[in-house]
């Protein structure tokens, strides 16, 4: 067992709490749902950029590579200063949404480079401006473009064309749990020498006016290279310095003058480092060297191409001589993080590969948040402070008051999206599985918590909404968590996680079947369902044209979500036979999903549509037939993901499930004949389970597979390029709403125009075609071949299909021929400037034909199920799983 994995076990066990300090902060908290206190809900202007720097926050920090403890309490990041400025840069900078043409978007360049599961190792590069950043510019020109315009972005705008800038990079190494070693590597890229001031910056969250803790801590000068940090709940901490920085002290406490308008309550303010290095302020520090805030200033001339290293060491006692040991706990934590992801990536033999699937691995790891949010607190105030305005008690998320969030929780992108997402966090946790199950897995059940689930078991959202829609892909994400850890555990699965998981999906299941069924008819609403601009109209409000809205899509998660409750029982009757009763049950709710698709209410009215073969929302005007909306979406492609392939000596020896199931066989065969063959046995006695029939799954995978519908060179889109030249309109009360092929950025304003699913690649949806194809594969066993791709006259089997869709995927980050990565697009410095070019974004998603990224620049989280896609992509064609319980070659 390698250093890491031994480290994973200390920690499992409680014997050392190896992830007590990680990369927890944010990389935005300002403009946050949670630091809102206006009336009216306008949290992008409650606390903006500019003042990000005076305001106190409430709920959490942010910092630019930092990290902190897990309830953080004390934090720790960099601020940096080119001298030229108008403040210093400890934060990231990005658009506002209502301020980007395409919605909110940082504008700064930085990369997760590596990282281990407990953080043992952890590494990122920043890319700093030598000349004045260019905040103007980015403001104006993004204000000037329209929807139908790109983005612009800082590469845009020459700052950075004639290498005058820094690479810094930063990383942390960890001695023992409290014991870390942190430095700041600054490499002065440009053709002249330039001056930096580096800012290590430590702070206490804002805790002691809540009332929780009435306690002040203190940050004080111990030496001229040594800074105490005390609190009465963790004790002492000692940052030792290297070199001879100038110590500055401060509180973190809000400039209400400079805000609001108001006379300060206290003296020494948050802003009082940057206004001492920007403008040789210096009334707001407080010359008593002792505070609640703090930074270690060096001011640093670099030589042109040369480097400087700036570092520090915290500790829980005082140690001697310190900071020489350093660069030897720094090189011995880089071999270790080595030997592990070495052990990960055995099979991966492209080195290309091997190094997008290991920064895939750091941005997941990079991409923890300590994220707090009690909704209770937050509607009322707190206890002494001023009341929040009244509206918000009737406003967003009030209907959510048991809502008590205070954990590291995996985001989908640090600035873009600073809160978790139901779905995608879904998503995030099967490559995390890989590399940490533990972790893996306390995520998924986090969300079913009693204070995160409601009472009438929903789970939360996302804060904007918590009561918005995602697809329930949560039993899905149990279920592959499950099934990659009993792999790695030698075949034993973790029963307490599966049945606790199983019990609270239950109640969830209920609640979909109570509220978006509305009319019991087995077809399900949902709305939004995570798709944003998706359909013709906003899925969440079809009662603003007086209409009600079945959806194809919604109703085949659910048909989905059935099969993976039916999975899951049959699993957890290894442990107890009763779950055979839960399996027929979940069967029942799939059989009667398949049936209510082919004839709602009886009526002869399908979702699916014999004269395209596809599937498609119907939309009901009063009065009128029902609207069939002719969009080749991934809506229709959704019914593939409803299949489990099952061995039938899984259920052998469950004589009620049995019976259930020749029950329907004999006295509903219409129901049975819908659903893709469980009576006749597959390969190895399999028995598929499936929404879709050969002729149905056939003319699916035939529009799928079809370069000029949905299969690009880099994946399956989100909208078929049928569309490119033949939009689809439709007339309600007077109104014509249009969908075309956008392969790019989102021309549309639905949900502020910050993403795109009308032709754009995502990682999630290819993710569930790969594992559908494969799926079907074991049924079949090979000896299936469709055409690949549509019209080439070639056929593969779905195995071998799931594998090239796997890789078309990958190539969106692999160099090609020419050594360009696809993903880069037209950016010729990002592509071939040896200081850019192997470093790599993980974009929210990708257009539709050149694969180029989009959307938020590191949304590792989905998106870095392109590591399971490479891990996968190495597993041997017929490497089945010897345990037969396990459907997947994991």
């Amino acid at each position: 067992m390698n250093i890491e994995k031994q480290r994973l076990q200390e920690d499992r066990e409680w014997k050392k709490h190896w992830k007590k300090w990680g990369p927890y902060l944010t990389e935005r908290q300002w403009g946050t749902v949670r630091e809102d206190y206006s009336p009216n809900g306008a949290a992008w202007d409650n606390v903006t950029h500019e003042e990000a720097r005076s305001k106190a926050y409430r709920w959490g920090e942010e910092g630019i590579g930092g990290i902190s403890d897990f309830k953080q309490k004390l934090c720790i990041a960099w601020a940096f200063w080119n001298g030229k400025d108008p403040m210093i840069k400890e934060r990231l900078f990005g658009l506002t949404g209502p301020q980007g043409n395409h919605g909110e978007d940082v504008k700064e360049l930085y990369y997760y480079l590596d990282s281990t599961p407990t953080h043992s190792y952890m590494k990122m590069l920043y890319k700093y401006p030598q000349n004045e950043f260019p905040y103007k510019q980015l403001l104006e020109e993004n204000r000037r473009r329209t929807k139908n315009d790109p983005e612009f972005e800082i590469l845009d705008t020459g700052i950075f064309d004639d290498d005058a800038y820094f690479d810094i990079f930063i990383e942390y190494a960890k001695n023992d749990i409290e014991d870390i070693a942190a430095f700041a590597t600054i490499h002065n890229r440009g053709k002249e020498d330039a001056e930096i001031w580096v800012m290590p910056t430590i702070w206490f969250r804002k805790v002691w006016f809540t009332g929780h803790e009435p306690f002040l801590p203190k940050l004080s000068k111990w030496d001229d290279k040594v800074i105490k940090a005390y609190s009465p709940k963790s004790g002492n901490y000692f940052f030792t310095f290297d070199g001879n920085p100038e110590f500055k002290f401060c509180d973190n406490e809000t400039n209400r003058e400079k805000l609001y308008h108001i006379p300060n309550e206290k003296k020494y303010l948050k802003d009082a480092i940057n206004d001492y290095v920007v403008h040789k302020y210096s009334h707001h520090l407080n010359p008593d060297d002792y505070g609640t805030k703090m930074a270690a200033i060096y001011k640093i001339t670099i030589p042109a191409g040369q480097s400087h290293v700036v570092k520090f060491r915290m500790t829980h006692q005082i140690i001697g001589d310190c900071l020489t040991p350093c660069e030897d706990i720094l090189i011995q934590r880089k071999k270790e993080a080595d030997e592990f992801y070495g052990e990960i990536q055995e099979r991966v033999k492209d080195e290309d590969m091997r190094n997008i699937q290991r920064q895939a691995f750091a941005g997941m790891m990079w991409g923890k948040q300590f994220y707090y949010y009690d909704v209770e607190r937050w509607l009322e105030g707190d206890p002494g402070r001023y009341s929040p305005p009244k509206e918000r008690k009737k406003g967003r998320n009030h209907q959510w008051r048991h809502l008590h969030n205070y954990d590291i929780i995996s985001m989908p992108d640090k600035w873009e999206y600073p809160w978790y997402a139901a779905w995608d966090l879904a998503f995030h946790c099967i490559p995390i599985a890989r590399i940490d199950p533990d972790f893996a897995k306390n995520q998924l059940v986090l969300l079913l918590n009693d204070w995160y689930m409601h009472p009438n078991g929903q789970i939360p959202a996302y804060e904007w909404n918590f009561s918005d829609v995602n697809p329930p892909v949560h039993a899905y994400a149990v279920l592959r968590v499950y099934q990659i850890d009993k792999k790695m555990n030698g075949g034993k699965g973790d029963q307490a996680f599966l049945e606790r998981c199983f019990h609270k999906l239950m109640i969830n299941f209920t609640w979909w079947v109570n509220q978006k069924d509305s009319d019991g008819k087995n077809i399900f609403e949902g709305g939004f369902l995570g798709l944003d601009n998706i359909s013709v109209i906003d899925r969440s409000h079809a009662h603003h044209y007086s209409g009600k809205l079945e959806q194809a899509d919604a109703t085949s998660w659910m048909a989905m979500f059935s099969l993976n409750m039916l999975r899951i029982s049959l699993d957890l009757c290894e442990f107890n036979k009763n779950y055979q009763y839960t399996a027929g049950k979940f069967l029942e709710h799939f059989l009667y999903i398949a049936g209510a698709m082919n004839n709602i209410s009886g009526e002869s009215i399908s979702l699916w549509n014999d004269e395209e073969n596809f599937f498609f929302d119907l939309f009901h005007l009063p009065g009128k037939e029902p609207q069939v909306m002719k969009v080749k979406s991934i809506v229709g492609i959704i019914p593939l993901f409803a299949v489990e392939s099952i061995r039938v000596d899984m259920f052998d020896s469950l004589p009620d499930f049995k019976k259930r199931m020749e029950f329907f066989l004999k006295e509903k065969p219409k129901l049975a004949a819908l659903v893709s063959s469980w009576i006749k046995p597959g390969f190895e006695k399999r028995r598929l389970f499936s929404l879709l029939r050969g002729h149905r799954m056939k003319s699916i995978l035939n529009k799928m597979l079809d370069p000029e519908e949905f299969l690009s060179d880099f994946g399956i889109r989100s909208l078929s390029k049928y569309h490119e030249k033949h939009p689809y309109s439709l007339r309600i009360n007077g109104d014509v709403m249009t969908v075309k092929y956008t392969p790019g950025e989102s021309d549309s304003l639905m949900f502020g125009g910050n993403s795109n699913w009308r032709g754009p690649i995502w990682f999630p949806i290819n993710h569930l075609i790969i594992e559908s194809l494969r799926k079907f594969d074991y049924y079949y066993g090979g000896e299936f071949s469709i055409e690949y791709p549509t019209g080439s006259g070639n056929f593969l089997t779905m195995d071998l299909i799931a594998k090239e869709l796997s890789l078309r995927c990958i190539k969106i980050f692999l160099k090609d021929e020419n050594g360009q990565r696809p993903v880069y697009g037209k950016h010729k410095k990002m592509q071939e400037d040896p200081h850019f070019k192997d470093y790599i974004l993980f974009y929210e998603y990708f257009h539709g034909d050149n694969g180029a990224g989009l959307g938020a620049s590191h949304q590792t989280g989905w998106t870095g199920l392109v590591a399971e896609m490479i891990h996968k992509y190495y597993k041997p064609k017929k490497e089945y799983e010897e345990n037969a319980e396990a459907i997947f070659r994991i």
